[in-house]
């Protein structure tokens, strides 16, 4: 429990709206945030969590630019296979 607070869903509720927070939830978000980044909690820290999201756009990026190539690939392929045409 949390001193003064039935418990801690009710301490982060009254913090909340003392402190303009739009919603509790949103707090609660943050105190688990900060839990995992401290190593309280288990879970992905901030800069872990970052770095997932930055690698994941890479490898789509990678994944586009590989498809442009095997398009590309092909494309030409097909192209060094027709008949060429002497003028």
């Amino acid at each position: 429990m949390t001193p003064g607070y039935p418990s801690q869903w009710a301490a982060i509720t009254a913090v909340a709206q003392k402190l303009g927070i739009g919603t509790a939830e949103t707090l609660r978000k943050w105190v688990r945030r900060a839990e995992v980044d401290a190593g309280q909690r288990a879970g992905l820290t901030s800069e872990e969590h970052a770095e997932l999201t930055r690698l994941r756009r890479e490898n789509a990026e990678l994944r586009r630019a590989n498809e442009i190539l095997k398009a590309a690939s092909s494309f030409f392929a097909a192209e060094l296979d027709r008949p060429q045409q002497r003028s």
